[in-house]
């Protein structure tokens, strides 16, 4: 039982992080490549007062780390296997949406 709770409790936190796009959006730039706060906030086009709340969120939520460069600080995604799993629940959603039709699509002109 403990491993379940333990399981949920990660799940939460992934659904935390991406329950907002700025975060998804994020997460997919970190994908990519590790990355400085401020270029992050450049690309992203948010104040970096506003990166830097939804940066604190990733930490907490342990799906992003700082690595001390010099005299900044660049963050990248805790595990690689979270890019993977970025791009595995993406393509999924995408794939799901594809194929769900509603059964009066014809009648209400509708998905």
């Amino acid at each position: 039982m403990l491993t379940l709770a333990a399981d949920i409790e990660a799940l939460a936190r992934f659904g935390r992080a991406l329950a907002d796009p700025i975060r998804c959006r994020v997460l997919l730039a970190l994908r990519q490549a590790p990355a400085y706060p401020a270029d992050l906030a450049d690309a992203l086009e948010v104040s970096r007062t506003r990166l830097s709340n939804h940066l604190a969120c990733l930490r907490d939520c342990g799906l992003v780390v700082t690595v001390p460069d010099g005299r900044r600080t660049r963050y990248e995604l805790a595990d690689e296997r979270l890019g993977h799993a970025l791009d595995d629940l993406r393509t999924a959603v995408v794939a799901v949406e594809a194929d769900k039709t509603c059964p009066d699509a014809e009648k209400k002109g509708c998905c």
